[in-house]
């Protein structure tokens, strides 16, 4: 019953999390680009997290969800 209900629940994170990836704006710089990077020093007082979108948040706190909720979900038994 419970493996059923996070089933659910990981289909419809996944579904979701395809739905906000696909709204993103796309970053210019290529591959470096869409990693943050370009030449800048990541700032060790935490000011990446504040100068990312609420929608880049969002989608970075459902993929954490996912991931974790996928490591549940293989080592539940059957």
């Amino acid at each position: 019953m419970l493996k059923t209900i996070l089933s659910i629940l990981f289909l419809s994170l996944c579904v979701g999390l395809i739905g906000v990836v696909l709204t993103q704006h796309r970053k210019s710089g290529g591959f470096t680009g869409s990693f943050g990077g370009g030449g800048t020093q990541m700032d060790m007082s935490g000011g990446t997290w504040q100068r990312m979108s609420s929608l880049n948040k969002v989608t970075f706190v459902m993929t954490i969800i996912f991931l974790l909720l996928a490591v549940v979900l293989v080592k539940m038994p059957g």
